[in-house]
């Protein structure tokens, strides 16, 4: 019988210095091959969140609660399917970004996770890491892919019109995937021959652009902004991929969890109901986090300024305009119907609650191991004060719901801190942090 230990944070060493993380083993003991999974899922939506003027009379359909009964909060008519969660969700109210005011409205996305002064970057870099990749750092060691970063148009876009949420540690827009059946073959479809096909044209690849890497700075130099961009998104794309492929091949002979697929509509795409999409996007979340394939997620749902195709979403639900269209709209029956897009999207966020609430972990659900953090970057017509937030899950690491907590000015980042506290991530600042969110829901933090 074998008495070797290993560190939780063990590596193989290699040539030249190189080092590859290592999965978790039986070998690193109980305390580390037994302890609960602790995840994060990020939700962003665009273009802010109904809030009508009071002059309109239907305050009832504000997506922050504007009544209370009983001492505790009413949900609104756009976020009553989440009802049956209260106990397990909370609004934040008062939350900002210092510098989104400084910023254009529409770097709203870019920034929603970052919190980066983007009216005033870092010479050469445009953003700074996002709370999620924060996440993968630290958990990418015990689960088969470090991220699994989705959005609605995928890929990057390009920037204040991007289509992704997620920035690399070097803040570097990281391309999103949108299409269930890709994610699906990506996650739960990576047999031996395949990953390796994969990684044998990756480095095809990776070899060209090392050959050329000297004309390509040079090339670099005389091509303009936009170009310069093409090409360090290209390149950016190129590292995400080794990356996820390097993950893949550690795991290879591990078996996945046994899991039922077969209620999955892989078939759906962007250009289905929107539900069927949605739907078929949150079960794949919910079913990555049951096989423990990655711990860290983001889905972007829309786009800002009315970029993408989920700006049609409300016209093909019937509510008689695009959804940038009905974010802008001042008057009663506009603001009504935008409310009811708000509506739609929490009867979607309400599957995800269902699903994460239907899988089991040792000590009680996926959802009170997972942090689920969804809203905007603005409130209304690109507001960057009181962002629309909502935190679900993470009873089993300290969070205390059924509540509206709200604070004036409260930093976003702040509140990030105190996430990344609550998953054990031990960081002493992140972004423009000055400490945790203190007396809110964050027990442990």
């Amino acid at each position: 019988m074998s008495t070797l230990q290993l560190d939780r944070r063990a590596f193989l060493l290699g040539l030249g210095g190189a080092s590859l993380a290592l999965p978790v083993l039986d070998a690193m003991g109980t305390e580390v091959s037994e302890k609960i999974p602790r995840r994060f899922c990020a939700l962003y939506t665009a273009n802010g969140m109904s809030l009508p003027q009071k002059q309109h009379g239907i305050d009832e359909w504000s997506w922050f609660p504007t009544a209370e009964k009983d001492g505790k909060f009413v949900f609104g008519k756009s976020t009553e399917p989440l009802a049956p969660y209260r106990k397990h969700l909370s609004f934040m109210g008062g939350l900002h970004h210092p510098s989104g005011p400084k910023a254009d409205p529409h770097v709203c996305s870019d920034m929603w996770l970052t919190g980066a002064p983007l009216h005033n970057p870092k010479p050469g870099t445009y953003n700074s890491v996002g709370l999620d990749q924060v996440v993968a750092l630290h958990t990418k060691q015990f689960c088969r892919q470090p991220s699994l970063v989705l959005s609605i148009d995928a890929g990057t876009g390009f920037l204040s019109r991007t289509g992704t949420i997620s920035y690399s540690l070097e803040g570097r827009p990281i391309p999103a995937e949108n299409n269930p059946r890709r994610v699906f073959n990506r996650l739960f479809s990576g047999d031996k021959d395949s990953i390796v096909a994969e990684r044998e044209q990756l480095k095809r690849k990776i070899k060209l652009v090392d050959a050329v890497g000297e004309s390509a700075r040079t090339l670099n130099k005389q091509l303009g902004k936009s170009d310069r961009e093409k090409m360090d998104l290209y390149l950016t794309s190129l590292n995400e991929v080794e990356s996820r492929l390097i993950a893949s091949e550690k795991w290879i002979d591990i078996p996945l969890k046994k899991q039922d697929h077969s209620k999955l509509n892989l078939d759906a795409t962007n250009e289905s109901k929107p539900a069927d999409y949605y739907r078929a996007m949150f079960d794949l979340i919910a079913l990555a986090f049951d096989a423990d394939i990655t711990r860290s997620v983001v889905f972007m749902l829309n786009r800002e300024d009315g970029m993408g195709i989920s700006d049609t979403f409300p016209i093909k639900l019937g509510l008689g305009n695009t959804h940038h269209y009905l974010s802008h709209a001042t008057d009663k029956p506009g603001q009504l119907a935008f409310a009811k897009y708000d509506l739609f999207l929490s009867e979607q966020l309400a599957h995800l609650f269902a699903r994460l609430t239907e899988f089991k972990d040792r000590d009680g659900t996926l959802l009170d191991n997972t942090i689920v953090l969804y809203g905007s970057g603005a409130s209304t017509t690109h507001n960057p004060k009181n962002l629309p937030t909502l935190v679900a899950g993470g009873s089993k690491l300290g969070l205390k719901h059924d509540t509206y907590w709200r604070k004036d000015d409260a930093r976003m980042s702040n509140m990030y801190l105190s996430v990344l506290r609550s998953l054990g991530i031990e960081q002493e600042t992140f972004a423009d942090s000055t400490g945790t969110l203190g007396n809110s829901i964050f027990g442990r933090a």
